[in-house]
């Protein structure tokens, strides 16, 4: 007998699973098109080279290669970005801006943990071919909506700039070579501590002296003010362009009426990956503790190593695991899993084409309605409706054939009434408004 069993870090998703995950995804969609995003779909599978060299040194790590049959070195698409890179390198004639989402899965050779997964979906939208700061603002915004329409309340969208990280790094006297560590270590903040961070910071020598470690705490304790890093790193080129675009963001999210209690100025939030090159920004929710549900940036460079034009990009994702976890431990996920909406029971064989007919015509309304096929007793087919909370049930025996009528039971409020034929998608319909 073969064991049935999954990898770690994979999983089965039963029918009261999908239905969260299928209504998240559709409310997901709705904002996605709202702000004129269209769908893009690329395949699982892309070759080794495409993905190697872009995720930095621990981002490396996860990637799921191997040698296919034909020789080739592929490897499951770690992200949904750099697909999308290699889509814009191999159609160059797409009209740009272009503004897509794709909701697939990715695969990561992770720990697994609570809310972390090998196998889990990622929910990204981006924006091909615009240069504007008014483009990581809309991401913003649309973030605010997303979670705000799924019903979270109570979470904090955190935003800076590589640009402002890499003039506060020049300026804290960090060489040139040794920035990106810097960053990949202050992305460990959160994990380590400020303490593990300067410590790690130490041993790779990347800080110059002790009071150079002093201003960089200072500076990265979490009431640092987007004026106060401005003043720091004002003269520094880079440094002024990073704190225009912070304005023009922050600025675009007030306009919009995101809450201020939503969105903060952050500059020790760094994203780990290696290409984003201005502004980033990922959401945490305070209650409860599981670590960032949403996270991107702009990324300009990244396109530009498939293709010999550079084209500018900025995009976000939403971590769909997370955010389920989220919705389940705060008690806002929908439990009702079903989407039929109509019973038909079966009185005996003789009376099972009439089932269908009926059947037929319900759905043709737009009714959503199922027919119960095995001869069981009435109450087990009752019971079958209740544990899948259909609220509808049709009842047809001999005596309603023949008097042309049809009993409706409500499952939700234990009502019961016998209609006439003619009748019943008006009084299905009533009953399910």
């Amino acid at each position: 007998m073969i064991t049935a069993q999954i990898p770690k870090g994979f999983r089965d998703f039963l029918p009261e699973k999908m239905a969260v995950r299928q209504k998240i995804i559709s409310q997901m969609i709705a904002v996605f098109e709202s702000f004129g995003f269209d769908p893009l779909d690329t395949p699982c599978l892309e070759y080794a080279e495409t993905l190697e060299g872009k995720y930095g040194e621990e981002g490396e790590k996860l990637i799921y290669r191997f040698e296919d049959r034909g020789g080739r070195m592929v490897a499951l698409r770690y992200d949904l970005t750099i697909p999308l890179s290699r889509v814009i390198a191999m159609h160059p004639t797409i009209t740009k801006p272009f503004k897509r989402y794709q909701i697939a899965p990715v695969w990561r050779a992770d720990k697994p943990q609570k809310g972390r997964f090998r196998e889990f979906y990622q929910c990204d939208i981006d924006i091909v071919g615009c240069d504007s700061a008014y483009a990581d603002a809309e991401l913003i915004i649309i973030t605010f909506e997303v979670l705000h329409t799924l019903g979270f309340q109570s979470f904090n969208m955190r935003i800076n700039n590589r640009k402002v990280l890499n003039a506060f790094a020049k300026k804290s006297g960090i060489a040139d070579e040794a920035i990106a560590l810097f960053l990949r270590a202050l992305d460990k903040l959160d994990k380590i501590g400020p303490d593990g961070v300067m410590q790690e910071m130490r041993t790779n020598s990347i800080v110059p002296g002790k009071e150079q470690e002093k201003k960089i705490l200072q500076m990265l304790h979490a009431e640092t003010t987007l004026d106060d890093i401005a003043e720091y790193v004002r003269g520094v080129l880079e440094g002024d362009e990073g704190i225009s675009e912070m304005h023009s963001i922050l600025s675009s999210l007030a306009a919009h009426g995101v809450p201020a209690e939503n969105y903060q100025f952050d500059l020790s939030l760094a994203r780990g990956l290696d290409y984003y090159t201005g502004p980033i920004f990922e959401t945490v929710v305070r209650e409860p503790s599981i670590g960032s549900i949403t996270g991107g940036g702009r990324y300009d460079n990244l396109i530009g190593l498939y293709t010999k034009q550079p084209v500018a990009a900025t995009g976000t994702s939403f971590g769909l695991e997370r955010l389920v976890t989220v919705l389940e431990e705060t008690g806002k996920e929908n439990r009702q899993y079903t989407k039929t909406q109509v019973l038909i029971t079966v009185f005996d064989s003789t009376l099972m084409n009439n089932n269908l007919i009926i059947a037929k015509n319900l759905r043709q309304a737009g009714i959503h309605t199922e027919v119960y096929f095995s001869q069981h007793k009435l109450k087990k087919q009752l019971t079958y409706a209740s544990n899948r909370s259909i609220p509808i049930v049709l009842i047809l025996g001999p005596d309603e054939l023949q008097e042309k009528k049809i009993t409706l039971r409500n499952m939700q409020k234990g009502l019961q009434e016998t209609i006439p034929h003619d009748d019943l998608i008006k009084a299905v319909k009533k009953h399910l408004a």
